[in-house]
């Protein structure tokens, strides 16, 4: 059973409740990396907010280079990359995951990554190794909040080159006008430049009509228009310098090259010039050449001076292969990346960006080759935990599928089998190099938690194999923290359904024989001379985020670092911490976590011929006595944001059971001000080609008045009690008729009533 938490603000404290691997012989379509110049590599994430289309777009992919004969659907939970049995009965991506393929003169490392925030640590890890994204958008929806995240992810990892594609242009109310103003309003990017544009019908009578879809593409680079049949089948055309035909598009074609030549002058003094001395007749700009134009979008894009904009339909193959082309052509190279530039080739160094585990093949480790080259049965330093590796096996991953090579080249993403120690974010390098500072690469934080459950073994021999089970789970997952206090185990996670999805992992993939409930107490004292010096943080102060809100200092007043960091069991240091942390998640009042407290140890020693060991259980102990005396302090509840999308016929249903269940609606407004951490004022749409809106015919009133397109979704922003909101999916659900969308963030804590808090100890049975 899942539940919330509840916390104090001094002494505070928080209530807690709660396939197999088929490695082959390497068939036609697997691409080897061993002939492949690192310039014609692409390591390029495909990303969205959740149901954008991103499985479908990879899946399309693959079917247009030839890597699979017919396409998979996410509704039959036949797609490549979704083979999880917990994905194709949801319908979602839950792990990233990885496919090389060839294209033209290319290879592309995909990797498809989930869009639903309780698995942001997928997209996490697969944002620190790639070079360059494709990123979705629902041209229905337009900009979501998840959009903003995995747009944040990438900036954080310096991902600069990007695409933009707008998807589902063949839906009702899809909208190449909208999509493009929301980019501005959500300040994606301040220039994003469109390269295609749709061709909704080559039938101009469906433009009146307001009919949906998508028959062809114009692309504004290489001037030329592709068509597709209802076959599925497409053809290229070079387009003309004057039209001999009527289309309520032609008007617009030649503005549109303008100002996207205009655009990319900005950027370069010299094609300023070269469009100066064209005549000044309007149809010159339709005569430069595409070889003259890529050159500089690929420089501008790389430096992320515009965001190229493509736009088609993924479950139709509408686009897709234009969408190859410009990531070859526009998306960064291996050698393109600033701080793989001057790496040294002899020198192996990589980064381990994802750790999962096979139950045929045993522990298995993503890396990214930044320089030298891998060899198989070789020798590896993890400069990062201070241990040796020896590399077992070398594979390239397809998916479920794989294929053993002998080396992974500089610039490739593969995967090693037989390394013991690493885990997600290490740094692993040649034997002779030993320094923990030298690697040149950032860690992979993964993103804060925000619920938690109890883990309870279904017997007392059980208790072993579940935290061990558990332990190497977080191995796979390190978005999953695992606390034991006084005896139990309390796993956090990023949601309701990652935790869902945890606990059906330990069954499945472990045999653990455990279930998520209640949390129980046990306990021991040890004693041990320990000093401590207690205060609670001042309004203004910050926490260590690490210590989960909490500040803890050592008798020289530096931090003190968090448990998870220690590795060394000789230090007394590793011992204190960890029992420093065992008081913090309970308190001797109310058993919740303590938290907004300042703790610094004073001084301490024990006996010279007892381990270091002892005094994890006696600065528990000590410290509980000293929070203990303290008193209880205010009761603190967490709380969540929450973005909900309906139709306007059931907004008011949906504030209600809101506001029943103590939410507080914040805004009606399109940008959610407590997702917004940039300035809400838009970019501005000077120099941006903005299209009519009739270029995508259903999401406009036709000539005779009547609409066509789709109710639209109006936004709602509240926070609410996270107690409250375990089973809003189910509510909305019920609400909407199944139509309704939300996003649920983290907003902290808040203090609770004095009626709210006597509900919460009768609850705990402390009242």
């Amino acid at each position: 059973m899942h539940s919330c938490k509840w916390r104090t603000s001094w002494p505070v404290a928080r209530y807690v409740t709660f396939s197999t691997l088929r490695i082959s012989a390497a068939p036609a379509r697997f691409v080897s990396h061993n002939h492949v110049h690192p310039s014609k590599l692409r390591n390029l994430a495909i990303c969205a907010h959740i149901d954008s289309g991103k499985t479908t777009l990879t899946e399309s992919i693959l079917l247009e280079s030839s890597f699979i004969s017919a396409a998979g659907s996410v509704d039959s939970g036949s797609t490549t990359t979704d083979f999880l049995p917990a994905e194709r009965e949801r319908g979602i991506t839950i792990q990233s995951a990885s496919i090389p393929v060839k294209w033209k003169g290319w290879t592309f490392n995909l990797v498809d990554t989930p869009g639903h925030a309780d698995f942001g640590m997928e997209v996490e890890s697969a944002s620190r190794v790639v070079d360059g994204a494709v990123v979705l958008i629902d041209s229905v929806e337009g900009v979501e909040a998840q959009t903003k995240g995995v747009w944040q992810q990438l900036d954080r990892y310096g991902v600069l080159s990007r695409i933009l594609f707008l998807n589902k242009l063949d839906r009702a109310g899809a909208s190449f006008h909208s999509s493009i103003l929301s980019t501005l309003a959500h300040r994606i990017h301040p220039m994003p430049m469109a390269l295609t544009l749709p061709i909704a019908s080559f039938d101009p009578q469906d433009y009146s009509r307001g009919e949906p879809g998508i028959q062809g593409i114009i692309d504004l680079v290489k001037w030329e228009l592709w068509r597709w049949s209802p076959d599925g089948s497409s053809s290229r055309h070079p387009l003309p310098t004057t039209f001999a035909f009527a289309h309520p598009l032609i008007s617009h074609l030649v503005p549109a090259r303008t100002m996207l030549l205009e655009g990319l002058a900005m950027f370069s003094n010299d094609f300023m010039e070269y469009l100066l001395d064209l005549p000044t007749h309007p149809s010159a700009y339709l005569s430069v050449p595409p070889s003259t134009i890529l050159p500089l979008l690929r420089s501008a894009t790389l430096k992320s001076e515009v965001l190229p904009v493509l736009c088609g339909s993924a479950v139709k193959h509408i686009g897709t292969e234009i969408i190859m082309d410009y990531a070859g052509e526009l998306l960064a190279s291996p050698v393109d990346v600033s701080h793989e530039v001057g790496a040294s080739q002899t020198l192996v160094q990589l980064l381990a960006w994802k750790v999962s585990w096979d139950k045929r093949r045993g522990w298995m480790t993503f890396v990214r080759v930044y320089s030298g080259t891998l060899s198989r049965q070789s020798v590896l330093f993890n400069s990062s935990r201070g241990v040796k590796e020896r590399v077992s096996r070398l594979l390239l991953l397809y998916a479920s599928e794989a294929e053993e090579v002998e080396e992974l080249p500089f610039g490739s993403v593969g995967v090693i089998l037989g390394l013991k120690h690493t885990r997600t974010g290490d740094t692993l390098t040649s034997t002779h190099t030993r320094s923990k500072d030298s690697s040149p690469f950032t860690g992979i934080t993964p993103p804060p938690t925000t619920i938690s459950a109890s883990v309870i073994p279904q017997s007392h021999v059980d208790l072993e194999p579940v935290e061990g089970a558990l332990n190497a789970l977080i191995r796979t997952d390190p978005s999953v923290r695992l606390e034991t206090h006084e005896g139990q185990l309390l796993v956090h996670g990023l949601g309701a359904l990652h935790l869902e999805i945890v606990e059906r992992r330990l069954n499945d993939e472990w045999g653990a024989k455990c279930e998520f409930g209640q949390r129980r107490h046990r306990g021991k004292n040890v004693t041990v001379s320990i000093s401590f010096s207690l205060r609670p943080l001042h309004d203004k102060e910050t926490g260590d985020a690490s210590w989960d809100g909490n500040t803890v200092l050592r008798d020289d007043g530096h931090p003190l670092r968090h448990p998870d960091t220690f590795h060394d069991e000789h230090d007394p240091w590793t011992h204190i911490s960890r029992g420093i942390a065992s008081t913090l998640s309970s308190s001797p009042h109310t058993s919740f976590p303590l938290s907004r407290t300042c703790i610094q140890v004073t001084a301490f020693n024990h006996p010279p011929d007892s381990p270091p060991s002892v005094l994890g259980g006696a600065s528990a102990v000590i410290l509980r006595d000293h929070v203990k005396k303290r008193g209880r302090g205010s009761i603190m509840e967490p709380f969540i944001q929450v973005r909900v999308s309906v139709s306007s016929d059931i907004l008011g249903k949906v504030m209600k059971d809101l506001v029943e269940h103590g939410g507080e609606i914040i805004d009606f407004a399109e940008s959610n001000p407590l997702l917004d951490d940039e300035s809400p004022t838009p970019y501005s749409q000077e120099g941006v080609y903005i299209p009519p809106k009739w270029l995508s015919p259903s999401a406009m009133f036709s000539a005779c008045g009547k609409d066509h397109s789709i109710p639209l979704k109006h936004p709602l922003c509240a926070v609410a009690p996270l107690s409250q909101m375990l089973n809003y999916s189910t509510r909305l659900r019920a609400l909407s008729g199944g139509h309704g969308q939300f996003e649920m963030f983290s907003a902290g804590f808040r203090k609770v009533s004095s009626v709210r808090e006597l509900e919460i100890l009768r609850e705990i049975g402390r009242a």
